[in-house]
């Protein structure tokens, strides 16, 4: 059993105490149907910044976790959109993070977590999530298609997460109009950008893509929009940065 196939068994458990505790009340009004894919689709290379306390690769990225202060950092560095990871056994996230950070910042959000049933969906949504992940290395393809419609049902768009050809080939059967490309080895941990590099030619230049995992330079993110990645999303990089909003702005330098 792999760290994802691991993480999905817990989240499993998880599920089950969170559905008999209900859906959370709604304390925000509704937002902008589509609000994530709508900023990531301006032009240049859009930036989804990652608010994570840990990770099973990294352990404790950051032993200080301000968690609002980091959100606010990013949207005043000029994220396009926030990621905030709510699983709690293997990243140390929180449900809580995700609805506090709604009433915070205006950006839209991510829900980073491991979906594996139809409720976790509808819980991203009453928390205040513009998106949520699917991953397609635990959903089946009739999993992948139901929670999309589900998903376009509430307005939420989908960042559909891939490690390889045939990933990518069933997140597009499944209609995603965002893929996301891992490029991290989940056997390994060893990060590979020219993964998401090489995914990309798979994919029609309107489907948005986005490269997760390796990006640490200005560089990076240059290379990347240089071979049409649409987005990148950066986690570990800007978490143990002293200031969040600069490292974004030193990001962004060469990738507008």
């Amino acid at each position: 059993m792999n760290i994802l196939q691991q993480i999905a068994a817990s989240t499993a458990q998880r599920v089950v105490r969170d559905k008999a505790a209900g859906l959370p009340a709604r304390t925000h009004p509704p937002r902008t149907p589509f609000l994530f894919e709508t900023n990531l689709r301006t032009p240049g290379v859009s930036f989804i910044c990652e608010v994570k306390k840990a990770s099973p690769s990294k352990g404790v990225i950051a032993e200080e976790f301000p968690y609002l202060e980091i959100a606010r950092a990013y949207e005043r560095g000029g994220a396009d959109a926030i990621s905030v990871l709510t699983e709690p056994d293997y990243f140390q996230g929180c449900a809580r993070y995700l609805a506090e950070i709604r009433a915070a910042v205006a950006s839209p959000l991510l829900r980073k977590d491991f979906i594996i049933d139809p409720f976790q969906i509808e819980e991203a949504a009453a928390l205040g999530a513009d998106a949520v992940l699917l991953i397609c290395a635990i959903l089946t393809p009739a999993q992948l298609k139901e929670y999309h419609a589900l998903a376009d049902k509430l307005g939420l768009s989908c960042l559909v997460e891939a490690h390889d050809e045939a990933e990518v080939k069933t997140a597009l059967a499944a209609g995603a109009r965002i893929i996301g490309v891992n490029n991290r080895d989940l056997k390994t941990f060893t990060v590979d950008t020219s993964n998401s590099i090489r995914l990309r030619k798979l994919v029609a230049s309107d489907i948005l893509f986005v490269a997760e995992s390796g990006v640490r330079t200005a560089q990076d993110v240059a290379l990347l929009r240089a071979h049409n990645i649409s987005a990148v999303l950066v986690g570990e990089t800007l978490m143990r940065a002293p200031d969040q909003a600069a490292m974004l702005s030193s990001l962004r330098g060469e990738a507008q």
